[in-house]
């Protein structure tokens, strides 16, 4: 999935509780299947905002030989600019584009 073309909220804003728990019926089940899935998008996002920086990473740096790259500031501030990975997760599951089991119980 593409998290960089989602329309996701980039601020802060009130949801119904009552849309978020309806698959579950149970609000605290639903939180934290989207905080998994928001851990989730935060990891591969940082994973490659890393790789994407790593091209830009020169092995004989020093502390007088750091300057600026106009490449790796907007690379910054493109992911800087993205809606938060509980933003992304919550849109998911609004969607139903979100994918949980219960386990059995015994």
């Amino acid at each position: 999935m593409d998290f960089k073309k989602m329309q996701a909220d980039k601020t802060t804003r009130t949801h119904n509780i009552n849309e978020i728990d309806a698959a579950t019926d149970n609000v605290y089940e639903a939180l934290t299947i989207i905080a998994k899935r928001a851990e989730q998008i935060n990891d591969s996002t940082r994973e490659e905002l890393h790789a994407k920086l790593e091209e830009f990473a020169s092995s004989t740096e020093s502390l007088e030989e750091i300057f600026e790259n106009k490449e790796q500031i907007e690379v910054s501030k493109f992911y800087e600019s993205l809606p938060k990975p509980t933003a992304l997760a919550l849109q998911e599951w609004l969607e139903n584009r979100i994918y949980f089991r219960k386990e059995e119980e015994k």
